[in-house]
Parts: structure tokens; sequence; C-alpha cells
């Protein structure tokens, strides 16, 4: 072989091994925006719902979006939340509400979405109540709304009700929600057929959510083209949606998830208003930790706006890599561990800790309602640990005292309180007494000096950190942290020199657990903590310990 040939073949050999090594790199830029922008928002509700529970936040539609983004979740996520569901349904004798029934739906739907079967949690056929007409239709258009979705995540045969006065069939929940058209062709929570007023961009995308597995009725076409129409025109220059006068991040899902399950694409012209795309609009309510807010207003992240925001990128990315919607889940590959027992902590735990119960399901109170810690404060609430402060109230923002912060510790551990007399100022008959001498006793907490405990004295964020340590070593967790692991968890606050030098290693613990949450600007070691913190603080450890 001449020189020039050899010359010649070492360039092509040289191209050749140019190309085949670019390709991993060709298909690492493969991945589109979307796709980032679904892995990033699952990490950050992994991060955020730790431990899901049965409930509206923190709950199934968290489960839901993380199943259906396909997405790396760990194989104990499923196992734990379908244990909860099935302690949940125990603890209620699988009576979830005797209202509200897209209670069952929710869970039938997240349920569907792990490979769980619904018809059978723990002997109870969580599907049955959806058999009941009236009972189902009781409190609006949602019921049949979400029974039609829950019913066909998983093509469930229509339950028979037995106790029902009315036993529905599928038809039935289709024709009820067409009977409550508005006259502009969308719906509304309240309206009924041919109302004049103006419809709400979310329940029109929820009612085509229903029936869009209906579409070849000539009716329902007809109904949800009308539909379209309405959305068409309600969509506002920004790409977006007003509800209620506001511009928010969950209108825009609600109709994102509607054209998907209608097969509709979400650049089609009718939905894209000067150059805007829903998607667009979605993406500005959107953090750059993958978290949402309600409203472009707002400030910080939003639990359920992330939740929303999450599966509505969700669907927008399945209709992208041409899947299954978000609600057809016949190609569902999750399943779950056996009938996962729930999980009674960690190995290494105190003897006497003990998982506490949901003994209250569905405990909420008034004044709760889409605060961000309000999964972690109904989690507790449900199992007795933390209790409101009257008139269906819990005052998420008012302080705590030292006495009551000791109480919903030993609540939370499950230890049995009783009476000692470790302080001069704790008095056997004050309601307090047993539960300071059990934290007492077990070393959670100490005395103020002089045989003193102060239990009406206000509790600061770093006391409240070194109770919550020492509860978690007794849960089993190691809160041990030397010099350097100190500083590196404490370095990023602005004022974490101000912690108290007793405290530094169990408030830098709770932050590297993420007991606290290392999101936050400031420490604030001082600082009289609020009932939500400390709510949040007791689930997160209680998370951490598998005691949830």
């Amino acid at each position: 072989m001449t020189q020039k040939r050899k010359a010649v073949l070492r360039s092509f050999l040289s191209l050749v091994l140019v190309v085949i090594l670019a390709i991993p790199s060709m298909a690492a830029e493969a991945k589109s925006a979307l796709e980032a922008y679904v892995e990033e928002s699952a990490s950050f509700m992994l991060s955020a719902v730790k431990s899901p529970q049965v409930g509206s936040i923190g709950g199934e539609w968290a489960v839901i979006g993380l199943a259906r983004s396909g997405c790396s979740v760990p194989q104990e996520y499923w196992d734990r939340y379908y244990a909860t569901v099935l302690e949940y349904v125990k603890s209620c004798n699988g009576v979830f509400h005797t209202k509200k029934y897209t209670e069952y739906s929710r869970v039938i739907i997240a349920l569907t979405a792990i490979g769980a079967n619904p018809a059978d949690v723990g002997g109870y056929n969580l599907l049955t109540p959806l058999g009941d007409f009236e009972k189902t239709i009781w409190q609006g258009i949602n019921g049949p709304i979400w029974a039609l979705i829950a019913l066909d995540s998983g093509n469930y045969d229509m339950p028979v009700n037995a106790e029902a006065k009315i036993q529905a069939t599928r038809q039935m929940y289709v024709d009820d929600i067409l009977s409550r058209q508005h006259a502009d062709g969308g719906w509304s929570l309240t309206g009924k057929g041919g109302d004049t007023s103006p419809s709400d961009p979310d329940i029109t995308g929820m009612a085509l959510q229903a029936l869009a597995k209906y579409r070849s009725q000539p009716k329902v076409e007809e109904s949800i083209n009308k539909a379209l129409k309405c959305l068409s025109s309600m969509q506002e220059v920004d790409g977006g949606y007003s509800s209620w006068g506001t511009d928010n991040s969950e209108s825009v899902v609600q109709v994102i998830v509607a054209l998907c399950e209608l097969g509709i694409d979400l650049n089609d012209s009718h939905f894209v208003k000067n150059g805007n795309t829903l998607l667009d609009n979605l993406l500005t309510f959107r953090k750059p930790d993958g978290s949402f807010i309600h409203t472009a207003s707002g400030s910080g992240s939003d639990q359920m706006a992330s939740e929303q925001g999450l599966y509505g990128l969700v669907a927008a990315l399945r209709a992208e890599k041409g899947l299954s919607s978000l609600y057809r889940m016949d190609d569902v590959t999750i399943s779950v561990t056996g009938t996962a027992a729930p999980s009674n902590g960690l190995p290494n735990k105190h003897a006497d800790v003990k998982k506490v119960p949901i003994s209250v399901p569905g405990t909420t109170f008034d004044d709760i309602s889409a605060h961000k810690n309000q999964p972690a404060i109904e989690a507790l609430a449900a199992r007795g640990i933390v209790n409101g402060k009257g008139e269906g109230g819990f005052e998420p923002d008012a302080t705590m005292t030292r006495a009551e912060f000791a109480t919903i510790v030993v609540k939370a551990l499950g230890l049995t309180p009783a009476v000692n007399d470790a302080f001069v100022d704790v008095k056997s008959g004050d309601w307090f007494a047993p539960y300071v001498g059990t934290a007492y006793r077990y070393g959670i907490v100490n005395g103020k000096g002089d045989g003193r405990f102060d239990p009406q004295g206000t509790i600061t964020r770093q006391e409240a950190a070194v109770m919550v340590a020492r509860a978690a070593a007794l849960c089993g967790l190691d809160t041990k942290m030397v010099g350097y692991e100190v500083l590196n968890a404490l370095a990023q606050f602005s004022d974490y020199i101000s912690v108290a030098e007793w405290a530094r290693e169990t408030v830098a613990f709770c932050y590297d657990a993420g007991i606290l949450d290392q999101t936050d600007l400031a420490v604030e070691p001082t600082r009289a903590i609020y009932r939500c913190e400390v709510a949040q603080m007791i689930y997160n450890m209680l998370s951490r310990a598998k005691l949830l």
C-alpha cells in the first residue's frame, strides 16, 4: 500500500472514530428541553413529598405525576405510598367520605398509575362507591368528571353498588356532564345547563378530560367542539388563562391535559396567542428548582401548583413522545411489591418508639387550605399528633410553648406519657406534665436551670432543632456530625454565626437531613418557631425514620 493510500485510510478511520465518539454526545443533546423540565420538576417533587399521604396535596397528584413521568423513582416510594393507602383504608373501614366521592376517584387514579388494584385494598373495593349515582354527583360536576376519569384510567367495569338508590352507568355520568354545559360552551363548578355566565377554564378543561374517551358519540363530539371554541376565545394574549379574575398556573395545566387527552397538538393555531403557546405560559410560573407558583405575582413555590405543574408537563411530554396520555394507563409498568406492609421504623430505633397509626382520617383545618405545610399538618392531625386551636382552626403562624412542643414530640414517637418530678415548675396536675416528664426521661428535653422547665416559655427555632434531633436519634437516625460537616451545612446561611454553639451540630443535622428546609435564606435561630414549621419538622423527621 502506498504512503498516500495509508494516509487516506488513516484519515478515514479517524473520521469514523470521531463520529462514533460523538454518538453519545448527540444522544444526550437529543433530550428535549421539555424532558429536562420534567426531570427537574420530578426531582423537586421527590424532595418535597418524601412520604406521600392520602390527600389532595402531598398525596395522589404527586404520585400520579411521578408515576406517569417516566423518571427514575425508587421502588420504595411506590411501596410506601401503597402501604399508607392500605393503612388509611383500614383505619376508616373503607369509607373515605360520605359526601365527597372525588376522594375515592383520586386514590383510584393514583393506585392505577402504580399498578395496584383499587378493587382490593386490604379487602375493600374502592371502586364500589362510584356505582352510586346520587352520591357521586352530590358535590356537583366534579363528581361525575372524576368518576369517569378514575374508572377509565384502568378500564374498570362499572361497579355494582348494592346500597345505591340509583345504580350508576358511565353514560349517566357522561349525560350529567353534558347537561351542565354553559351557553358559551364551557363549564363552571356550580353552573347549570344553558347558564349565560362565563365558564371557568379549570372546570372546562377537566370536563373535556372526562369526555375525551366518549367523543365517538355525536352529542359528545358536538359538546367538545363547543368547549374548545370557548377555551380558545378565553385564552389570553400571553397564552394563559384567568380563573376567578386571576391569571394562574393551574388553569393552563387543566387545558394542557385536556388537549393532550383529546389528541390535539399544543401548537394548534387555535391555542397560540400572540406567538405564545399553553406550554410557554405554564413555564412562566416555573421556578429554577422545578417547582411552580400559583400566580405570577406569587413568591416562593406553591405545593398544589407544583404538583399540577408537574403532571401538566408530563402530559405534554407524553404527547411529544407519542405515548399514551396522562390518564390512559394501559401502559403502566410500575408494580407494588406484594401488599407492602407499613414500615415500623429503622432497625436501630429505641424499642419504646412506635409508629403512630391513623386514628382520625381526613382531619383538616379551615385556615390551612393551600398552605405550603398543609400536607404535613394533615398527616400529623390524622394521627392525633397535632390538634387545632378551636373553632376549626390550626393557627399555622402562631408560636408554640415548650410544653406544647414536648407534647407533640412525645406523641409523634408513640411514647407512653408518664408523670415524674423532674421540674419544680411542672406540677403533676398540669395537662402537659406526663408529656414533659416523658420527654425528659428519654433525653429529648432538658431544663432551663435551677430545676425549672419553663413550660409556658416560647420555643425558638434552634431549641426546636435540638429537641427534634434528639428525637431523631431515638428513631434510629445518625445525628452525629463532625466539625467540617457542621460548617458545610450551615455556611450557606447568612446568619449561621448567630446559631448558639450548643445548638450548631443539631441545627446542622436538621438541615443536612432535610428536617429543616435547605432553601431557607437564613437560620433565624432565636426566632420563635411557628406551629406550621413544627409540624413540617416532625413530619420530615418521621418520614426519614420510616415512621409514616
